[in-house]
């Protein structure tokens, strides 16, 4: 069966093409701001584990079932990348955290998206995101590394600000990670950490 799910994963993996939602952006020290246009995701509920890989591949074949017709409508459905898993981590070294897996819905299914069990919509205003890009393989140790890294290098911005007043509390700990690669690709493979927030209209992204 492990291996039934690593093919399937291999095989959904190849199928994933570059996301066609648009983003205008602004680059800063170890940092991008980027400002997403609304957007529809499809998305798991959130699974709770200790490990980020092992619920991000739960996530993903839970998706690969609703790409190909695993949903009300048997609609087979053009995956799109990144693949990204929300994190919510917690409290202690050793508690489970909350992960969500999702992946950006065609432009041709963003105004009815089929439903599916298991699976929900989250529709995205315009939203703005703070990214850090790394390289190599994610892992249960370096992503916390990399968000760390992230928020690091945001310090006394108005973007930490308006993080800060976006989450409250969570500003620190909720963040996204964004995959684009196959696991099966070993070179030049591009990952990021995402911290998403709101912010006033004056303050533009260019």
């Amino acid at each position: 069966m492990a291996g039934f799910s690593m093919l399937k994963l291999s095989f959904l993996l190849t199928l994933l093409s570059s996301a066609n939602f648009e983003a205008s952006k602004s680059i800063g020290n170890g940092y991008e701001i980027r400002r997403y246009n609304s957007s529809v995701w499809m998305s798991t509920y959130p699974i709770q584990d200790i490990s980020l890989v092992d619920s991000t591949r739960i996530g993903f074949l839970q998706l690969f079932d609703y790409i190909q017709g695993k949903n009300s409508y048997k609609e087979a459905i053009e995956m799109t990348a990144p693949v990204i898993t929300e994190v919510s981590p917690s409290d202690g070294p050793f508690c489970e955290s909350s992960f969500t897996v999702s992946f950006y819905v065609p432009k041709e299914n963003q105004a009815d998206p089929p439903p599916a069990k298991g699976l929900h919509v989250q529709r995205w205003k315009p939203t703005y995101v703070a990214v850090r890009q790394f390289s190599g393989f994610v892992t249960d140790s370096n992503v916390g590394e990399e968000a760390a890294a992230l928020q690091a290098s945001l310090a006394d911005t108005i973007w930490a600000a308006a993080i800060e007043k976006s989450h409250g509390v969570d500003s620190a700990t909720v963040y996204t990670v964004a995959q684009y690669n196959s696991p099966f690709e070993f070179d030049n493979r591009v990952n990021e950490i995402w911290m998403q927030f709101d912010i006033e209209d004056e303050l533009v992204v260019v």
